[in-house]
Formats: C-alpha cells, structure tokens, sequence
C-alpha cells in the first residue's frame, strides 16, 4: 500500500498494516490485492468503443496519422461504480491496430466478467497469459483497473500511487516536413509561448540536419529542443546527424535507430555529443535493466502503449530511478482520457523529470472528453477528483462502434 493510502485505510478499518511489498531483482513496488483493503468490486461487464478522433496529418519517420485510431473501455462493478481507460494503436511502432485492440478488448472484457476488480495483480496476470504483447489494449484494462482502485479510495489517482503536486511543463512536437515549414512552425510555437519544442526526424539525416539549423535559428537560443529519430537512422546516419547536431544545443535524442540496432547504441552514445533517449527499445523493465547494464542511454521514454499500462510502468522507473537514469512520460496520439492518467503517473514518480504530454495538441480536430487534465498555457492541471477525473464524452461516444461484453 502506499503511504498515501494508509490515512484513507485507518479511517475505514482501523489499524490495518500495509501489504505493499518491494520485489526482488529490481525494487518495483506493486500493490498487492486490493480485496485486502475494501470489499471486493465483482466486474459485471465491460463497454468497449473504437474511439477514433479526426487528426489533421501527422507524419513521423515511420509513417503519417490521419485518426488516432483509439479504443476507449468501461469496465463496470456492482460497486456502482466503473473504471475508463484509453489506449492508442500506433501499428508503426507497437504493432496493433484500432481493429486489433477493438477484437482483443472482446476477449479480455470476457476473461475479467464475474471476478473482482479490486484483486488487480491477478487480473493483470490474466491477460498476460491469455495473450503475449498486446501491450497497448493491455494499457487500457490496465489504466481502468488503477481509475476504479483510486475512486474506491476516494482520492485521485495521483495520491493512491503516493504522488504528491509538482511543476508539469509539456513540450510540443513539430512533425516532419520541409525544413521551411518545420522553421515557421517553431517561430510560430515560440510566439504562442512554447518553450520547450520536439522535433520529429529520421528521414533524411542530411535533411535532418537542415531542419534543426532551421529551427534553431527560428526558435532561438532560448528554446529547448529534443529531437525524436523514432528509429529512423542507421548506425552511420546517426553518427552522422548527431555529430553535425551537436552544435545545436540539442537536450537529448530519442531512439535513433530501430531496436535491432541496440547493439551499436552503447558506441553511439559514447560518440554523441547530444544524450540518448530510448523509447521503443524500452517496452517492459526487463528492456529498461538490459540497455542500462550495457550502457546504452542517459534516459528512458516510458509510453503506457509499450509498457501495457500503469504497473509496468511502475516497475520500468523503479529499474530507472535504481540506477539514476531519469524518464520522460510520453505518449502516442491518445485524447485527454489517457493523458490524464499520464499526469497523474508524472506527478507520482520523482524520477519522470520530462514531459512530452502535448497528445491530445498534435492536430486532434476535437476534444471528446469530459473532466480531466487542463492546459495553463503549456503546463498542465491534474484534476482532483477520485480516480483519474476524466472520461469520454457520451454524445461523442453515441457515433463509435460499440460492444459489451
């Protein structure tokens, strides 16, 4: 249990010992059965949406986005309650499609229906011997278990996973495209007040170049820039653009090349004049323990849509924070219900230091949630109500394809 909770349990039960437990080989923490600390929540049954949002073209170096082919759930109890969760399919990148989560959600919701939500490890557990991978509709059930679990606490996700309030800044991403456009694009995010902007490469490490000399001069020497290869480059383009980049004022370099290349990112990092980033090469701890050892980064991009959602993620910060690598809570192209949850992880782990939270900002042509996080410029809010605090839009809702399991 985390400290957050001992209070919350006190006044219902008395004096009831914690049952959190620090895990052998990589000190994560995971709140063990819930049914410990409440009565059990017996999920009746689970609403599953394609939640697909309108998006003007997005382009990175592995493909162009057109609608965040999202699927948004609501697992329900008989507590009178339910939990949301969000997650987006990035085929490019994770490997699942809006239609795979939607099929794979049927078969999960059915896995879940009759037992106890509150005994989350186990359902946890379930899925990840139903299916290998999977991670991102994993994310999902992941994230609606922890929105139920806070709400029967009665306190906001956050303070059930022992955070406490703290500085959010996000940054904003400019998509690739000519280095002209991407340079008034920067000019134009610097006027709106951004101050920290990432810039999406990889296509091109000659070009690559280009567009940051652009920028830089169009931001200024104020502005920080991160720059995203999304595995873009091979081992001698990253070389290349990372040398010639150096003399940019780069804050860091997520994944520069593909996965497979991992081998070749120790030598990379120790020629890189600008620190590196891993972010798809990091789905779960065992990755985030493997680059570590080897190493092969100076920071990690924890995504919920790798990790499978909130308690790998717990575990892949914990390997982190263990070994001083600092983490960035990033996203794919998910609405305010699942950057929501984001926030709520950020502020909870003193380790997550950077944040790339501008999802929902990257072209979405609505908004189709209620509640949730809010934008003070480029600082964030996290709401304060019980669990996450944000939930789709049923009018919104009442035009996606829909089951119920």
């Amino acid at each position: 249990m985390h400290k957050s909770l001992i209070p919350v349990v006190k006044r219902r039960f008395g004096n009831i010992q914690p049952v959190a437990r620090k895990e052998s080989g990589h000190g994560e923490f995971r709140i063990r059965e819930m049914s410990l600390l409440w009565p059990a929540m017996t999920i009746t049954h689970t609403d599953i949406w394609k939640f697909s949002i309108p998006m003007h073209p997005f382009t990175i170096a592995t493909g162009t986005m057109h609608f965040a082919q999202n699927t948004f759930i609501r697992v329900h109890t008989d507590a009178g309650m339910y939990g949301v969760g969000e997650c987006s399919a990035f085929p490019m990148i994770a490997g699942e499609t809006q239609a795979t989560c939607f099929e794979m959600a049927k078969d999960f919701a059915a896995l879940w229906k009759g037992k106890d939500a509150g005994a989350m490890e186990d359902r946890l557990q379930e899925l990840d011997a139903f299916t290998a991978f999977n991670s991102t509709i994993k994310s999902a059930f992941d994230m609606a278990l922890y929105d139920l679990a806070a709400k029967q606490a009665g306190i906001p996700l956050y303070q059930y996973l022992g955070g406490a309030a703290k500085e959010l800044e996000t940054d904003l991403t400019i998509g690739i495209d000519t280095p002209e456009n991407m340079a008034a694009s920067a000019a134009d995010f610097v006027q709106r007040g951004v101050r920290i902007i990432k810039v999406k490469l990889g296509k091109n490490a000659k070009e690559d170049v280009e567009r940051i000399r652009q920028i830089r001069q169009a931001a200024g020497d104020s502005t920080l820039l991160r720059i995203d290869a999304n595995q873009g480059w091979s081992y001698e383009d990253a070389q290349y653009a990372l040398t010639a980049l150096g003399q940019y004022n780069i804050q860091f370099c997520e994944q520069p090349m593909r996965h497979w290349n991992d081998h070749h990112l120790p030598a990379l990092r120790k020629q890189s004049p600008i620190k590196i980033m891993a972010d798809e090469s990091v789905f779960d701890h065992h990755d985030a323990a493997r680059l570590i050892a080897a190493d092969a980064c100076d920071y990690v991009n924890i995504k919920f849509a790798k990790s499978g959602g909130i308690a790998e993620a717990i575990r892949i910060n914990q390997v982190c924070a263990d070994n001083n690598i600092p983490c960035m809570m990033g996203g794919m192209l998910e609405s305010r219900v699942a950057l929501t949850a984001f926030g709520h992880f950020a502020l909870a782990h003193d380790n997550v230091v950077f944040y790339d939270m501008d999802t929902c900002m990257l072209g979405h042509k609505t908004d189709p949630v209620t509640g949730g996080i809010r934008y003070h410029g480029f600082f964030l809010e996290v709401p304060q109500a019980a669990g996450i605090g944000a939930d789709a839009d049923n009018g919104f809702l009442e035009g996606c394809e829909k089951a119920t399991v």
